[in-house]
């Protein structure tokens, strides 16, 4: 069993009228079933109301499932018995940073996690130090968070999980409020902590363009996992993403519209170093 499982996962929101009777059931997860290698970096896409989001927060006790079961490290997130050791094993970084920003100093904002969980003075400013240098942020340490960009602030938050020594980082759209150069950024420090740190880290997003150094990509629509694989083999199925409501990345839909248009090239093109090499390889035999 990998780090991360999900057992026939439901999960409904439930609104209730006046009377506190149920009023409302909304199913946003429908029998999700996942299991996710330690070390590895999993996207997860879908569009608005998909359950991405639902799931995400389900990974670390946020919220509880309405019916089946997540593992975390063999824990159940639901067994209040764990549930501390499930959120240090599971950190989450949200959307927003500056809902999860609480220091007034950089460096104080890193060690408060740590400081909550008992760990001693001089190992909380260990872990400062080496979760700072990890992000790229040990410039601005004695800075406020306020005077930060978004894409540095979303770094600070990253950091403040990982000082805390998650074994997973969950992160739910955390680029979905930064311009392109802080999404660039965000998402080059999450690969750095995959392959250096080997941090397993499950990203939730809708920025296609986030997911092709991915080593899987998970689809959810309406509550259900409809695609599971390979970057590769995802972006291969151009159509299929489409009837999703989901795009594809730009150079992808290029040369699905070239081979539209009855250009002999490869489904699944991924970069643009990828496509230049088979449009010169595709001229050379005309």
């Amino acid at each position: 069993m990998g780090i991360i499982k999900a057992v026939n996962l439901i999960f409904d929101y439930i609104r209730h009228d006046e009377e506190e009777n149920k009023d409302e059931i909304n199913h946003a997860l429908r029998g999700v079933t996942l299991d996710i290698k330690e070390g590895s970096f999993v996207a997860i896409l879908g569009h608005n109301g998909s359950g991405k989001s639902t799931f995400a927060k389900l990974m670390n006790g946020l919220l509880l499932p309405s019916d089946g079961t997540v593992y975390i490290s063999n824990m159940k997130t639901d067994d209040e018995e764990h549930l501390w050791d499930v959120r240090k094993t599971a950190g989450m970084v949200f959307q927003n940073p500056d809902n999860q920003i609480i220091g007034n100093i950089v460096e104080e904002d890193v060690g408060f996690g740590p400081e909550n969980i008992g760990t001693p003075t001089e190992e909380i400013w260990e872990r400062v130090d080496q979760s700072l240098e990890a992000v790229g942020m040990t410039a601005y340490r004695l800075q406020s968070p306020n005077k930060l960009s978004g894409g540095q602030k979303q770094r600070v938050a990253i950091a403040g999980v990982m000082a805390m020594r998650p074994q997973c980082i969950v992160l739910d759209e955390p680029t979905a409020m930064l311009d392109p150069n802080g999404r660039r950024e965000v998402i080059k420090t999450i690969h750095e902590l995959n392959r250096q740190e080997r941090i397993t880290v499950l990203l939730i997003t809708h920025y296609m363009e986030e997911v092709i150094d991915a080593d899987r990509v998970v689809v959810m629509d309406d509550g259900h996992v409809v695609m599971d694989g390979a970057p590769k083999e995802i972006f291969s199925r151009v159509s299929e993403l489409k009837q999703y409501s989901l795009d594809v990345p730009q150079v992808t839909e290029l040369a699905y519209e070239l081979k539209q248009a009855g250009m002999e090239l490869p489904d699944g093109i991924l970069s643009i170093d990828e496509l230049a090499d088979r449009l010169a390889a595709h001229k050379g035999l005309l």
